[in-house]
């Protein structure tokens, strides 16, 4: 008589392993996307000072087609952000890619500036629904494919995606129009065809969320967290506005310094610049992956003071030497910070609505972004670029010494990660 219990043991084991099989090759399918897509979004950055040739663009106006981007995102974030805690993961990835592809088309059908803020508006908005739903995906496709092992697997990866991604666009995009034809239209020709691809695959992920509340109701972004860890998120969130601060300069006004007061016209030079700050900042990501949670505070915070300071310094004197290593060292603390922001998010926000969660904590930065840089446009139309960096310079280290001491005191106080329902 067959054992019907024995004979079921290797079905359901090559069930499992396929499984999981099938979550792991989703999860690095989601990281290219996601990758993809980042790239993309920062894509434009050495492409500004062809505009600014062109059409005679002022660094405000330029700030401002910049800006376009981060109030798409934000406007998404607050709007979108958070509904694949609802619809799925997948179902909100495909269509915010789906804008980027329609974003690329209107870069190349309506180069002039109404078509520039409305391409990188809707290149925002499809931002907006990537970065939280696909940071949560990814961290549920890994528990399913290697279960127990886990969530900083999918914390160093997402994050080095996102931030990865950020510097290969530019790079990209600098030798394609450096090198190639049309470099105001080749290198969104090559990100459609990527994105086109991503679109192709992603449809092939597993859905991960689990369970659906039937009596969920729309309503615009809120952060929902554990009560006793308000303060931790609250430093997690000023921890993303200044690091996302820093890469707004880098890819709104960095390349246009390179190009005006450097005389250096090379697009590569310019996407160079761009990429040394994310590469950094993704390589430090996973360089810091094992340190305790409180050495990632310091040391990123550390590291993006003194790359302020280097940044600054080489605006004053024109160099550009001084420009890459200042840029490099920034990079690496917001590299760090953003890594343990994120990853303190995900540590204590319930999985029912760690999408929402890390929504908040991405609209936070990405307002970052956009206003720091706007304001220093802004400032530009009235006194020259050395002071007007200086007085940036001054205000962004204010606010890293008010997240070390806002740092200081909720961990002083011995911050724990509480579980249970979250609380609004």
């Amino acid at each position: 008589m067959i054992n019907t219990s024995t004979a079921a043991a290797p079905a359901a084991t090559a069930a499992k392993q396929a499984h999981e099989r099938r979550h792991g090759r989703g999860f690095w399918i989601v990281t290219f996307v996601f990758m993809i897509t980042m790239a993309f979004a920062a894509a434009p950055a050495p492409l500004y000072v062809l505009y600014q040739q062109r059409e005679g663009f002022s660094a405000f106006t330029i700030t401002v087609i910049f800006a376009a981007y981060a109030v798409g995102v934000v406007a998404s974030l607050f709007l979108a952000g958070h509904i694949s805690d609802r619809f799925g993961r997948r179902r909100i990835i495909a269509p915010a890619v789906v804008l980027n592809v329609l974003s690329a088309l209107i870069f190349m059908v309506w180069p002039d500036l109404p078509g520039l803020l409305l391409a990188r508006f809707i290149c925002g908005l499809g931002i907006g629904m990537l970065t939280a739903t696909a940071t949560a995906h990814m961290t549920e496709l890994n528990s399913e494919a290697r279960p127990g092992t886990g969530s900083r697997r999918a914390e160093v990866i997402s994050t080095a995606a996102n931030i990865g991604g950020l510097g290969i666009g530019p790079l990209l995009t600098g030798f394609l129009a450096e090198y190639g034809p049309l470099p105001l239209y080749t290198p969104y020709v090559a990100f459609a065809l990527l994105l086109l691809i991503g679109l192709l695959l992603v449809v092939t992920v597993p859905e991960t969320l689990k369970s659906v509340d039937e009596s969920w109701v729309y309503r615009p972004q809120r952060v929902v967290v554990p009560r006793a860890a308000r303060g931790q998120y609250a430093a997690a969130a000023m921890m993303a506005f200044a690091g996302f601060a820093m890469f707004g300069f880098f890819t709104s006004l960095a390349p246009s310094f390179v190009a005006g007061q450097l005389g250096n016209k090379s697009h590569v030079v310019a996407g160079v610049v761009a990429f040394v700050v994310f590469a950094s900042s993704a390589a430090f990501q996973v360089l810091s992956s094992r340190w305790a949670r409180t050495a990632q505070f310091a040391v990123g915070l550390a590291l993006l003071a003194a790359g302020l300071v280097l940044v600054t310094v080489a605006i004053i004197l024109s160099s550009l030497p001084l420009l890459i290593a200042g840029g490099i060292v920034a990079g690496a603390g917001v590299g760090v910070t953003l890594k343990s922001a994120i990853g303190t998010v995900i540590a204590i926000a319930a999985a029912d609505t760690r999408g929402e969660a890390l929504a908040g904590l991405f609209l936070v930065g990405y307002i970052g972004m956009a206003l720091p840089v706007v304001l220093l446009g802004l400032i530009m139309q009235a006194i020259p670029l050395v002071p007007a960096v200086v007085m940036f310079g001054g205000v962004m280290m204010v606010l890293i010494a008010i997240t070390t001491l806002t740092l200081v005191r909720t961990y002083g106080r011995g911050a724990s990660r509480p579980e249970g329902t979250p609380v609004s």
